[in-house]
Protein backbone atom coordinates (compact mmCIF):
# COMPACT_ATOMS: atom_id res chain seq x y z
CA UNK A 1 0.00 0.00 0.00
CA UNK A 2 0.91 3.39 -0.92
CA UNK A 3 1.32 5.85 2.22
CA UNK A 4 -0.39 9.32 1.94
CA UNK A 5 2.05 11.25 3.69
CA UNK A 6 -0.74 13.82 4.42
CA UNK A 7 -2.55 11.53 6.84
CA UNK A 8 -0.62 10.38 9.63
CA UNK A 9 -1.66 7.82 11.21
CA UNK A 10 0.02 5.35 13.99
CA UNK A 11 -3.09 2.37 14.07
CA UNK A 12 -1.23 -0.45 12.58
CA UNK A 13 -4.31 -2.75 12.98
CA UNK A 14 -5.92 -0.91 10.43
CA UNK A 15 -6.93 -2.24 6.95
CA UNK A 16 -5.73 1.04 5.20
CA UNK A 17 -2.30 1.12 7.43
CA UNK A 18 0.48 1.86 5.16
CA UNK A 19 2.71 -1.07 7.45
CA UNK A 20 6.16 0.37 6.16
CA UNK A 21 5.29 3.71 7.54
CA UNK A 22 3.02 6.05 10.19
CA UNK A 23 1.08 6.93 7.39
CA UNK A 24 -2.65 5.88 6.12
CA UNK A 25 -2.57 4.93 2.77
CA UNK A 26 -5.99 6.08 1.37
CA UNK A 27 -6.69 8.94 -0.36
CA UNK A 28 -9.11 11.05 2.45
CA UNK A 29 -10.33 9.78 5.84
CA UNK A 30 -13.96 10.44 7.26
CA UNK A 31 -14.04 11.51 10.60
CA UNK A 32 -17.08 11.01 13.05
CA UNK A 33 -18.18 12.67 16.22
CA UNK A 34 -19.76 10.65 19.23
CA UNK A 35 -21.80 13.45 20.50
CA UNK A 36 -23.81 16.01 19.33
CA UNK A 37 -20.96 18.77 20.11
CA UNK A 38 -17.55 17.29 19.41
CA UNK A 39 -15.38 19.44 22.10
CA UNK A 40 -12.35 17.07 22.83
CA UNK A 41 -10.32 15.07 20.77
CA UNK A 42 -11.85 11.71 22.77
CA UNK A 43 -15.31 12.53 20.86
CA UNK A 44 -14.08 11.85 17.26
CA UNK A 45 -12.82 8.94 15.65
CA UNK A 46 -11.82 7.59 11.89
CA UNK A 47 -14.81 6.58 10.30
CA UNK A 48 -12.43 5.13 7.35
CA UNK A 49 -11.25 2.47 9.86
CA UNK A 50 -11.42 -1.14 8.89
CA UNK A 51 -9.74 -3.74 10.77
CA UNK A 52 -6.55 -5.83 9.39
CA UNK A 53 -7.43 -9.48 9.17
Amino acid sequence: MKANKNIGCTVNECKFHSKNDSFCSLDHINIVKHENKATRQETTDCGSFEADK
